[in-house]
């Protein structure tokens, strides 16, 4: 008799249990599916400049309390788009790392607005040994020949060196323009992303003197006027004395004035014949 009371209840327990394990099953699932949100990741690894499609992104569950702001949750909408920055596999597409719609794949499609792209020669040296890659800031200096005020051939020209350009961003090296790398890349070319002004005196820099790239900090924003270096700023001399001015002495001016005597006046005069004698009476 005890033994069936004690197997009834264990049947009960276990019947409870069962229910109470389903029902909590139950609600975990609809929890969870009420509680994730499908949106669109990188399917594979994404340079920038490179266009979307369905091979490129797939949709995957996100916790709702936590998706980015800029997530998509329609694969339709990225067709076409294009990156701006790489993207890793699996990392959330946001509209803030996309270019606008209808623009082009390639290195334009990350030109900021109102900047241009332009590309200078450098090599192993001029390129800070391959450091400066895409994403860094450079800033370029220029060395040239300047013409002085003074008279001697030394004063009239003078080698300077002087940075024209501060806090330029490098678009691409050679053909590159991924910015995950960090090894340094020794290449013949660097794209740089400057504003209209910029080009035109970069253009002009590469052609009146030779170019340098300076690496700098991607952080440090701040720029300086520089005077530049000359020679003599480099080392150490004193400016060329200049020759003093000759004076000049002022000579009194002699004025000789001529004296004329007055002019005398005007007189009758007769002559007078007395005999052989004659002579001339005025009054």
């Amino acid at each position: 008799m005890k033994n069936s009371r004690a197997l009834t209840m264990l049947v009960i327990a276990m019947i409870a249990g069962l229910a109470a394990v389903a029902f909590a099953s139950r609600w975990l699932v609809q929890t969870s599916t009420s509680a994730v949100t499908q949106i669109a990741v990188a399917a594979t690894d994404l340079n920038l400049g490179e266009p979307l499609g369905p091979n490129q992104i797939h949709l995957v569950n996100w916790p709702t309390g936590s998706v980015p702001p800029g997530a998509f949750t329609d694969m339709k909408t990225l067709d076409g788009r294009v990156v701006r920055t790489s993207l890793a596999r699996g990392e959330p597409v946001l509209e803030s790392k996309l270019a606008p719609v209808g623009t082009k794949g390639g290195l334009s499609a990350v030109i900021d607005e109102g900047a241009r792209a332009i590309t200078v020669r450098v090599n192993d040296v001029v390129g800070v040994a391959g450091f400066a890659l895409p994403g860094n800031y450079v800033d370029v200096i220029v060395n040239t020949q300047q013409t002085g005020q003074g008279k001697s051939s030394d004063s009239q020209q003078q080698s300077i060196s002087k940075i024209v350009l501060e806090h330029i961003l490098v678009l691409a090296v050679a053909q590159q323009v991924s910015r995950d790398d960090t090894a340094p890349k020794v290449v013949n070319a660097v794209t740089l992303e400057v504003t209209p002004e910029q080009a035109e005196k970069l253009d002009l820099a590469r052609s009146v003197g030779t170019l340098s790239l300076v690496l700098r900090n991607q952080i440090d924003k701040q720029t300086m006027n520089t005077d530049g270096a000359t020679k003599v700023t480099l080392l150490g001399e004193p400016p060329a004395p200049q020759a003093a001015p000759v004076p000049t002495h002022s000579r009194p001016v002699r004025v000789r004035v001529a004296s004329h005597s007055a002019p005398a006046a005007r007189r009758d005069c007769i002559g007078v014949l007395s005999g052989v004698a004659g002579s001339v009476e005025c009054f």
